[in-house]
């Protein structure tokens, strides 16, 4: 949806198990967490837009849970490839948390990407394939709408 986002690929990360299957994961036994992999071109978007999107379309502020799901693969993590992301990722983290005095502090992971593992094939476009389905309309359409709303100019179609 982004201008400057040449794909997203859904994975796992930060876990011990090589090559992990979504129910392994979903188990909660191999300590990865449920990923999208962003490559994207640095002149079209900028890496602290896509922080603020990412902070922006999620509750960075609970421990590992998202919405109604509950468990450490559902962290609410970045897992940098350089230590320049590490650094503006940790800044940023930094800056909200002095901006925000009387919420909770992000408890948002920074850490190395050691190896991204690829999900299984029918994650991919997910949403696309199944809007109509419950989870697709509690959880994901609200998000959606969040960022199409206050990030509109950013995606791409928009001006």
């Amino acid at each position: 949806m982004l201008k400057g986002v040449n794909s997203v690929l859904p994975g796992y990360a930060g876990g011990a198990k090589p090559n992990p299957t979504y129910e392994e994961v979903c188990s909660g036994s191999t300590g990865h967490a449920e990923v999208v992999q962003i490559e994207y071109d640095p002149e079209l978007v900028k890496y602290q837009t896509l922080l603020t999107i990412f902070f922006a379309s999620h509750d960075p502020t609970t421990p590992n849970q998202q919405g109604v799901d509950i468990g450490t693969q559902y962290r609410s993590v970045i897992f940098y490839t350089t230590d320049k992301q590490k650094l503006e990722a940790e800044e940023f983290i930094k800056s909200l948390n002095a901006s925000n005095k009387m919420g909770a502090p992000i408890v948002t992971e920074v850490n190395p990407l050691d190896k991204f593992w690829e999900a299984e094939n029918y994650h991919r476009d997910y949403y696309a394939k199944n809007k109509n389905k419950s989870y697709c309309q509690i959880v994901i359409n609200p998000k959606l709408e969040k960022v199409q709303k206050e990030f509109a100019n950013l995606l791409k179609g928009g001006d």
